[in-house]
């Protein structure tokens, strides 16, 4: 495999195995370093604009090396998900949540993983049985960025909003690579087409978007509907009715403009699962949730968000018929971080309060305080009470 001929013929050997296995792109890429990144995620780390989310280990990040022994190339794939319903939800009384369109279907990872898999072993299947090959699969949790990884192979380029956009697909591609110490002939990197446009970083409501393909990833809603405690006043008008995620930037991007792409079935949305009914969720089991969510992306980080950000979403959505239903989680929910949220959400609700209502309000927040329940947490019974008791006043 030494030769010119050779290296291109295996090229092309893989890539017809990827398009036999269902992989809608593939793109090569050499193993060196990626060093030129430093400077700009040593400034996203100095700014604070990192999340924790991010593989803890920067050397690791930029250099195949330290994580796979003598690397020669990288292959990076993307598979295309869907960005429409096909069908719609049930028509009910009840208001619902949604789930960004990353988190529709099986989760990806496990997609990716599969086809990864798949694809190490067509090209084990390719060689011939004296050829050591090496292969290290990698999807989204790995130590390598997948976004710069297939931009440097040609898959796509790297947007204002810092996703990659193909050309065929837009930006609605899952994206994984396998390093491996097979030479591989390199596809040349694609340069960022977005030209002047900036619907991406206008669109953006807590204004994330640097505009030069990096965010401040704390202030990006798809973060903020996935941390584990309370979301701060800020954000939660912004979040609408999403309960995981936040894809506005590709949703108004023209490289997404008739996209919609339907080629895995794994990937297929159920309508009730990614336009959940928000009410039910407030006081689903544990069982009830991994039933109902667990083979989404959306569910790793537990029922515990997406229910406070369900809470968030009735408060958004002004459904004034949930106070019953909020009322019953301040008084009934073990977790102070879900009843303060709920707390907040019939603060906003309430326009005309009723004696009753108030009454159980105030003594919840008394045995808040005689739980020795934390200041901030506190506040929002504070503020909620305050609001009604103006409406009582008028």
């Amino acid at each position: 495999m030494n030769g010119m001929v050779q290296a291109a013929t295996l090229k092309q050997q893989i890539i017809t195995a990827s398009q036999q296995l269902g992989i809608d792109k593939i793109g090569f890429t050499t193993a060196d370093d990626f060093e030129y990144m430093r400077a700009g995620l040593e400034k996203q780390k100095a700014d604070d604009h990192v999340t924790g989310f991010e593989h803890p280990n920067l050397d690791e990040r930029l250099n195949p090396s330290l994580i796979f022994d003598e690397p020669k190339s990288i292959i990076a794939i993307a598979l295309a998900y869907p960005a429409r319903l096909q069908e719609k939800p049930a028509k009910t009384d009840s208001k619902r949540g949604q789930f960004a369109r990353a988190s529709w279907g099986e989760d990806y990872h496990f997609i990716l993983r599969d086809k990864l898999n798949a694809l190490i072993d067509a090209i084990r299947d390719l060689l011939p049985a004296d050829v050591q090959a090496r292969f290290k699969p990698m999807v989204d949790t790995g130590e390598l960025m997948d976004v710069v990884v297939a931009q440097r192979a040609g898959v796509g380029f790297i947007g204002k909003n810092g996703l990659l956009i193909t050309p065929e697909f837009g930006s609605f591609v899952y994206l994984g690579e396998v390093i491996t110490n097979l030479a591989i002939e390199p596809d040349e990197p694609m340069a960022c087409q977005c030209g002047e446009c900036t619907r991406c970083v206008d669109a953006c409501p807590p204004q994330a978007l640097m505009g030069n393909g990096q965010l401040n990833g704390k202030r990006c809603l798809s973060y903020q509907t996935q941390t584990k405690g309370q979301m701060p006043d800020e954000f939660r008008p912004m979040i609408r009715n999403v309960i995981y995620g936040c894809d506005i930037c590709q949703v108004v991007c023209p490289f997404n403009r008739g996209v919609d792409n339907h080629l895995h079935q794994r990937m297929e949305p159920d309508p009730e699962r990614v336009r959940p009914e928000l009410v039910p969720m407030l006081t689903q089991s544990n069982r009830e949730f991994k039933e109902t969510f667990g083979e989404m992306a959306g569910s790793w980080r537990g029922k515990k968000p997406l229910q406070r950000n369900a809470i968030i979403a009735l408060a958004n959505l002004n459904d004034t018929s949930a106070i019953p239903d909020l009322m019953a989680v301040i008084q009934n929910d073990p977790r102070p971080v879900i009843r303060a949220t709920a707390a907040y959400a019939v603060g906003r609700l309430t326009k005309r309060p009723e004696p009753v209502m108030l009454q159980a309000l105030q003594t919840a927040y008394e045995a808040e305080q005689q739980a020795g329940t934390e200041a901030a947490l506190l506040n929002e019974y504070a503020r909620a009470l305050a609001r009604i008791e103006v409406l009582t006043s008028d």
